[in-house]
């Protein structure tokens, strides 16, 4: 009796049932093109930035789903070099870090060329320059050939999760594998995405970094899919943010037959969610393209550049002179003194409120930011 997917006969010969996807697929679909089209309206400068942040927040969190945390400057410098980027403020980067970069940058930047043994190989080595995983030597350059399992709990009481395919199969099944990659049929791209997934971590051909690279392997569908190697969402921060649910809907489908249609569903409700999130961060940068362009002529100092930014962006609660000095490293008198020039140039107002609870919002264009200031959700 099998126990785990693969085990099956013919297991790889995958079914699902169609009318339970199909709204899900044709709405993500819909949202995929959507996002597309409002991100070509931006300017060059806001797309490029949010392409690369993008890449960055890609990277760096399918690293936490695996419990790695890379430094967010090093990680964001690594990915603006290898675009070929002048920006200041990059910082060098650790080996591992870029490690990681040439490895997503190759799925995503790269994404019409073939899947090969060599090409998965080079990810591998690339996650793992030091041919060390943790304190732990691995064999980089070739499958694993030792047993796989994936367990938790004390020494003891562990309890087996999942038990891999053995390494003497590996070879053939990837075969398999990299031919369906390749193969061009009617199946639709982001469905290929949510298989190639499910299907390279049943195999778990590597000893480590099997979690990063079944993702790079959706990110190279999914570009596909959109014939882009630009990425304006991340799939792997909205896994990062279901993560619970991520492994509970992996380990449902390794112990079920081939029938993955409830795969396929969390898969792209799943991708659906990224897509709905990247949608409500997009229009604020586009309320930002917005306002440098009403202001271009609008003489605004640096200090002042930076906190109109950070509203824009990442700023949390309400803005007050004494976080404006503290963000821009300043007095309180030269904090207020750039407060007052904004908002004799219209561009900020102060609250009815007086004394320390005094702060100020948006006017004019940008007056949408003034809500989420307030409730401390920008």
């Amino acid at each position: 009796m099998a126990h785990y997917l693969y085990q099956h006969p013919n297991w790889t010969a995958f079914t699902w049932q169609a009318a339970a996807i199909s709204g899900l697929l044709g709405e993500t679909r819909y949202l995929q093109g959507r996002l597309l089209g409002q991100v070509q309206s931006l300017g060059f400068l806001p797309k490029t930035e949010k392409h690369l942040e993008t890449l960055t927040v890609d990277i760096l969190q399918s690293s936490a789903i695996e419990g790695e945390n890379l430094n967010y400057a090093q990680t964001r410098s690594s990915v603006a070099r290898r675009l070929g980027l002048e920006m200041a403020g990059l910082v060098p980067s650790a080996r591992h870090i870029d490690g990681v970069v040439e490895m997503m940058l190759d799925a995503t930047q790269s994404y019409q060329k073939p899947l090969t043994e060599s090409r998965l190989f080079g990810w591998y080595a690339s996650l793992f320059p030091t041919g060390y995983s943790g304190m732990f030597p691995i064999v980089v350059g070739q499958y694993r050939h030792e047993e796989m399992q994936i367990i938790s709990g004390a020494v003891g009481k562990e309890k087996v999760y999942y038990q891999a395919i053995p390494p003497k199969q590996i070879p053939a099944e990837m075969a398999t594998f990299l031919q369906w990659f390749n193969q061009e049929s009617d199946l639709d791209h982001v469905l290929k995405a949510a298989i190639a997934h499910l299907w390279f971590l049943s195999i778990h051909p590597f000893d480590d970094g099997n979690g990063r690279i079944a993702r790079a392997l959706s990110d190279v569908l999914l570009a596909r899919s959109e014939h882009s190697s630009e990425r304006f969402y991340s799939f792997s921060k909205q896994i990062h943010a279901e993560k619970k649910q991520y492994y509970q809907a992996l380990q449902n489908a390794q112990h079920g037959d081939t029938d993955i249609t409830q795969w396929l569903q969390w898969f792209l409700t799943c991708l659906k969610h990224a897509l709905q999130d990247t949608e409500i961060s997009l229009q604020s940068i586009v309320k930002k393209a917005e306002f440098w362009q009403q202001h271009r002529d609008t003489v605004i100092n640096e200090r002042q550049r930076l906190i109109i930014n950070r509203l824009f962006d990442s700023f949390s609660g309400n803005l007050t002179s004494s976080k404006w000095a503290k963000i821009t490293k300043t007095s309180a008198d030269t904090a207020l003194r750039d407060i007052n020039d904004l908002i004799a140039k219209g561009i900020l107002q102060k609250s009815d409120s007086g004394g320390r609870s005094a702060h100020y919002w948006w006017v004019g264009k940008a007056n949408f930011l003034s809500q989420c200031i307030n409730k401390g959700k920008c």
